[in-house]
C-alpha cells in the first residue's frame, strides 16, 4: 500500500507539467499551449501520440491546437496552485541579488528592492489574468490563438519570434549556470579547469548527445529535479546567511577571491530613483514569466470560473513573489554590493553545503536543457520558414550543431549571468509580461464592440497604461544593461 501511494505521488510530481528554467518558464508547456508555434512541434506531437498510448501529458505536446487532454478541467485549485509555482520560479532566482546591487550597496536597498519585486508580480498576474479572459471571450485555447483571433493571423510572426528567442536567450542562460557550476564543482574536489574546458566539456560530452536525441519522453522523470534543486539552494543560501560562514571572520571568507566577497556601503534605499533599478525590474520580467501557460492552466482547471481562476493565479504568483523576496534578500544581505551575476559564484567551492546545491541546480538544467532546445531549433526552423516535408534528420542534426555552437561561443564570451537575464527581460519578458497580453485584452474589448460595458472599456484604458509602462522599462532597461 505504501509503495502504491509513493509512485502515485512520483507520478503526480512527474505530471506536474514544469521544466525550470533560469527565468522560471516551462518550455514544453509554452509549446503545448501555442497554436501553430512553432509548427514543427504539432507533427511531432502527431508522432508521439501516435506511437504512445498514455504518455504524459506534457509529452502529448499539442502544439497545433493546445487542447487539453481531457474535455473538461479536471485540476483542483492545490494542484493548478503547485504547478503554476514550480512554472514560475526557477533558476532566474540566483541572478536577482546581482539585480539589487545594480543600484544599492546599504541593507536598506532590500526596502524599494522587495516593493519592486511585489508590483512586478502583481502586473505579472493581472496580465496572466488577462491573457485567461481573452480567452474566455474568444474561445482561444492557446497564447498564439489568442493572439491571432485579437490582432490577426498577419501578425502571428511576432510570437513566433519572440518564443523562439525567448528559448534561445534560455539556453544561453543554461550553457553560462552550468559552465561556472560545473567548474566550481571540479575545484570541490580538487581538480582544477577553467571555465572555457568545463563549458566545451559539457557542451560536447553531455548537452550535444541530450540535444541530438529524437524522443525527449524519457527526461519527463526529471522534471521535479528542478523544483527540488532551487529549493535546496534557497535552503543552503539561508543557512550560510543566519550562521555567518560569510561575515565579518566567516570560516568560509579566506577562500573567495576580494572581488566576490562581501562588500556594504551608503547607498541605500534612495539607490532605487537611479535608472539602474530597472535592470532589476527586467530581470524580474524574466523571472514571472509563465504567461503562455495562462490558457491551459484555465483550460485545465475543473468549474474555471474567472473567480476560481484568480485565487489560483493570487495565490501561485503571492507564492512565487515571497519566494523571489526572501532568497534575493537573503543573498544580498550576505554579500551585498559584490553580488555575483550568478550568486553560487560567491560561495566558496570548499563549502559542501553550496556545492550540492551547485550540483541540484547542474543535473536539472543538464536534463531540461534539450527540452527547451527543441523551441530553440524547430522555432528557428519555422521562422526561416523551412517546410516540415523538409526538416530531414540530416537538416535537424546540422541545425543543431550550428545552433549549439553559436549558444556556446556567446555562453564562453559572456560570463554576466546578470548582463543576459536582464536584457532577456527587457527585451521579451516586458513583451511577453506587459505588452502582448495588453494589446490583446484591448483588441478583445474593441471586438466586442456594443457589447462591452463601460468598465470593460476603461479597464482596456488600463491595460494600455501597462503596455506603455512595459515599452518604457523595455527601453530604459536595455539601455541600462548595455551599459
Amino acid at each position: 500500500m505504501r509503495i502504491s501511494l509513493l509512485l502515485a505521488t512520483l507520478l503526480r510530481f512527474v505530471e506536474a507539467d514544469a521544466f525550470v528554467t533560469p527565468t522560471g518558464r516551462n518550455v514544453l508547456l509554452k509549446k503545448a499551449g501555442s497554436a501553430k508555434l512553432p509548427k514543427s512541434l504539432e507533427s511531432l506531437a502527431t508522432k508521439r501520440r501516435a506511437n504512445t498510448v498514455s504518455l504524459d501529458p506534457l509529452f502529448q505536446m499539442n502544439g497545433g491546437d493546445g487542447e487539453a487532454v481531457s474535455a473538461e478541467g479536471t485540476a483542483t485549485i492545490p494542484d493548478e496552485v503547485f504547478n503554476l509555482v514550480k512554472s514560475i520560479v526557477g533558476a532566474g532566482v540566483l541572478s536577482l541579488p546581482a539585480g539589487i546591487a545594480a543600484f544599492g550597496n546599504a541593507p536598506s536597498a532590500l526596502i524599494p528592492a522587495t516593493l519592486l519585486t511585489t508590483a512586478i508580480g502583481g502586473i505579472s498576474a493581472y496580465t496572466f489574468m488577462l491573457i485567461a479572459r481573452v480567452c474566455k471571450m474568444t474561445g482561444a485555447t492557446s497564447y498564439s490563438d489568442a493572439w491571432d483571433r485579437t490582432r490577426g493571423t498577419k501578425t502571428s510572426w511576432v510570437i513566433a519570434f519572440s518564443s523562439a528567442l525567448d528559448c534561445f536567450m534560455g539556453n544561453l542562460s543554461y550553457s553560462m549556470i552550468l559552465a561556472d557550476s560545473i567548474k566550481d564543482l571540479l575545484s570541490t574536489f580538487s581538480i582544477t579547469t577553467t571555465r572555457t574546458r568545463s563549458l566545451i566539456g559539457v557542451t560536447t560530452l553531455i548537452l550535444l548527445p541530450l540535444c541530438l536525441v529524437k524522443n525527449l519522453a524519457t527526461l519527463a522523470p526529471f522534471s521535479l529535479l528542478g523544483i527540488i534543486g532551487m529549493a535546496y539552494t534557497s535552503f543552503a543560501i539561508g543557512i550560510r546567511y543566519f550562521g555567518g560562514a560569510y561575515a565579518a571572520g566567516g570560516r568560509f571568507l579566506p577562500d573567495i577571491a576580494p572581488a566576490l566577497q562581501p562588500s556594504f556601503g551608503s547607498v541605500g534605499a534612495s539607490g532605487v530613483v537611479s535608472a539602474n533599478s530597472l535592470i532589476l525590474v527586467c530581470m524580474l520580467s524574466t523571472a514571472y514569466i509563465a504567461h503562455f501557460n495562462a490558457p491551459r492552466f484555465f483550460r485545465e482547471l475543473k468549474d474555471n470560473t474567472m473567480s476560481r481562476f484568480g485565487k489560483v493565479t493570487s495565490i501561485s504568483f503571492g507564492i512565487s513573489t515571497a519566494i523571489y523576496a526572501v532568497v534575493s534578500a537573503l543573498a544580498f544581505l550576505t554579500f551585498g554590493a559584490n553580488c555575483d551575476g550568478l550568486i553560487l559564484n560567491n560561495y566558496s567551492t570548499k563549502d559542501i553545503v553550496i556545492s550540492a546545491s551547485r550540483f541540484a541546480v547542474a543535473i536539472s538544467l543538464i536534463f531540461s536543457y534539450p527540452l527547451l532546445f527543441v523551441g530553440t531549433r524547430d522555432g528557428t526552423l519555422d521562422l526561416l520558414k523551412v517546410p516540415e516535408d523538409k526538416r530531414t534528420s540530416s537538416l535537424l542534426n546540422n541545425t543543431t550543431l550550428a545552433l549549439l555552437g553559436a549558444i556556446s561561443a556567446l555562453a564562453w564570451k559572456l560570463t554576466d549571468l546578470s548582463f543576459v537575464s536582464s536584457i532577456s527581460g527587457a527585451v521579451f519578458g516586458t513583451a511577453l509580461i506587459f505588452v502582448y497580453p495588453s494589446l490583446m485584452f484591448r483588441a478583445a474589448i474593441k471586438n466586442l464592440g456594443d457589447q462591452a460595458t463601460q468598465a470593460q472599456k476603461r479597464e482596456a484604458k488600463l491595460a494600455m497604461v501597462v503596455n506603455l509602462v512595459g515599452i518604457v522599462i523595455a527601453v530604459i532597461g536595455t539601455k541600462m544593461s548595455l551599459q
